[in-house]
């Protein structure tokens, strides 16, 4: 017998950006897997084509391919590319019922007045239009679907510097904390509807993100995460599915989300 939450998935289809690792890809495994048999669709976008591929590869073994996976190379942080993407769908991938708004990145840990322009722009472009770009592609979908208003699930993820401003990343704190008010006025927005608007906001998490953020240098992402035992992907992933598969009058609006040794953006136990 199928999990009420396997049962709650059964023929949905789920989009999810920012795929091709991470928090992305966990997520992706994580539906699959909690509805494996359940007609389950998954549309994966990303930069990273070939990534992508192979996750939609492993996800058709690991289910027999009861779990069908679309893949689409795709920047969010380009509004044309975004335009056009539910044109260039399958027609049997169109039907979308969960956006998980996933894509995001951070560059250099720069104070004013030295934040590099290119690297500010690349931070709004991605985590804060491309988001909101994306929900307005789909939310048209949604909001023609059922007979109170509309039906489905955004699921913003955002991050606990959207809460707490650091030092060095007043930049990516800025575009976090508009994803979290962005996430709030359109819960507000979308009142009289059935389609739920859903924020989860990890802390520290291990991903490439750490990479990303001091352009490939690895040792210096390693130090982030030394002395301590941060989140994995799967961690958040879990919490992403689990909110997705409530019952469609419950709403996970405001999730925080850090490990144990962190008590708040700017403070951590780390061991010597």
């Amino acid at each position: 017998m199928a999990s009420i939450a396997a049962q709650r998935l059964e023929g949905k289809t789920v989009l999810i950006t920012g795929a091709s690792s991470g928090i992305g890809r966990s997520t992706a495994f994580e539906f699959a897997r909690t509805a494996p048999n359940s007609g389950l669709k998954l549309i994966l976008t990303a930069r990273r084509i070939d990534a992508l591929r192979q996750i939609a590869a492993d996800i058709s073994k690991e289910t027999n391919d009861n779990v069908k996976v679309h893949t689409v190379q795709l920047d969010v942080s380009d509004p044309a590319a975004i335009r056009s993407f539910v044109g260039d769908l399958p027609a049997e991938f169109r039907d979308i019922h969960i956006l998980v708004n996933n894509a995001g990145l951070v560059r250099g840990v720069a104070k004013a007045p030295e934040i590099v322009e290119e690297d500010m722009n690349i931070m709004f472009q991605t985590n804060v239009t491309g988001l909101i770009n994306m929900t307005q592609a789909i939310l048209p979908i949604f909001l023609a679907r059922g007979s109170e208003g509309g039906e489905g699930d955004i699921i913003n993820i955002g991050s606990i510097a959207g809460r707490e401003p650091y030092v060095g990343g007043s930049i990516y704190c800025a575009t976090k904390a508009a994803v979290r008010t962005f996430t709030d006025s359109l819960r507000k927005e979308l009142i009289a509807t059935r389609i739920r608007v859903i924020g989860v906001d990890p802390g520290q998490v291990e991903t490439e993100f750490s990479v990303v953020r001091f352009y490939g240098d690895k040792s210096k992402a390693d130090a982030v995460y030394s002395g301590c035992e941060p989140l994995t992907p799967d961690d958040i992933a879990e919490v992403i599915v689990f909110a997705a598969t409530r019952r469609q009058n419950v709403v996970i609006a405001d999730t925080l989300i850090f490990p144990s040794h962190q008590g708040a953006a700017t403070v951590m136990h780390r061991k010597s």
